[in-house]
């Protein structure tokens, strides 16, 4: 009998062979597909989460993570919430790359295996803040802004030191001034004359110590000075020159005195000069330790 005389009977009907495997092959796939929701479904049972810090420790939002199979290269992605939290479902077994970033931040990776039917934790932590070179600048490139920060923190540094000594000196300043009013006699053995000069010393010393890290720390250019720091060195306009103007009336005013003279011409204006100094110099510190 030949082949295309063949049929096949179902029921009281008869069904072409092709048709017949038309639809055997139809059941078999409606079949694979009943099949396999429940098959993936056993397999795919896993979950991975965990919580998100910065390099600080603080747990952070809004972190990007991904998940990379590392076999089939599938990745999930999400975010961790406003906890830091973050979970990733429907995993299936194996082993994963888990990626976390966020602007500012370099990525960090790490690698975990997947098991089925698990619930797996894996806390992450952000790299480190983000440098010209983790941004794809060479070293020649950043060479001229690590310069530029150097100078910056040398110039900052001397600045600092510069307030401390300047908030030192004036406490010989302030006892010098009280100190002049007592400062007069005929005889050169006079304690309150002696100890004028003393502290008028170690004002003068401490104000130019303070002053030459002031004048020696490294300029930035471009920079711009303004607001309290303008008022600052314009009032040391004043307080200068009268740092240099009184050591040297008060000299002429102690020779004086140590002649048994009456303080008399240029030395007269020792008193004021001092006073002048003096206030200008408060005011100069007040300038910049108040906001405005």
């Amino acid at each position: 009998m030949r082949a295309a005389e063949i049929n096949v009977q179902v029921g009281e009907h008869q069904m072409n062979p092709k048709a017949a495997t038309f639809f055997l092959g139809l059941g078999i796939l409606v079949l694979s597909l009943l099949m396999s929701g429940p098959l993936r479904a056993q397999l795919a049972v896993a979950t991975l989460s965990g919580t998100i810090t910065d390099p600080s420790g603080a747990v952070f939002p809004n972190a990007k993570i991904s998940v990379k199979n590392v076999v089939s290269g599938q990745s999930t992605e999400t975010q961790s919430n406003a906890a830091g939290m973050y979970s990733v479902s429907d995993l299936m077994p194996g082993d994963f790359e888990v990626s976390v970033s966020a602007e500012g931040f370099s990525t960090n990776v790490a690698k975990v295996t997947i098991t089925a039917g698990a619930e797996q934790a894996m806390n992450l932590t952000l790299g480190g803040v983000l440098s010209l070179g983790d941004l794809g600048y060479s070293p020649d490139q950043t060479q001229g802004s690590a310069q530029d920060q150097a100078r910056l923190d040398k110039r900052s540094h001397m600045l600092k030191v510069h307030q401390r000594i300047g908030l030192i000196a004036t406490v010989p300043i302030v006892a010098s001034v009280i100190s002049g009013t007592f400062a007069g006699g005929k005889s050169t053995s006079s304690t309150d004359r002696y100890l004028h000069l003393a502290l008028g010393s170690a004002a003068g010393d401490l104000y130019f110590l303070s002053a030459y890290y002031a004048i020696r720390a490294p300029k930035i250019p471009g920079t711009e000075t303004r607001g309290p720091i303008r008022l600052h060195k314009a009032l040391a306009w004043i307080h200068g020159p009268g740092m240099i103007l009184t050591p040297i009336l008060g000299a002429i005013a102690f020779d004086q005195k140590s002649k048994g003279e009456r303080v008399h011409g240029i030395a007269s204006a020792h008193s004021a000069v001092a006073i002048v100094t003096a206030g200008a110099y408060g005011a100069s510190i007040l300038a910049v330790t108040f906001k405005w």
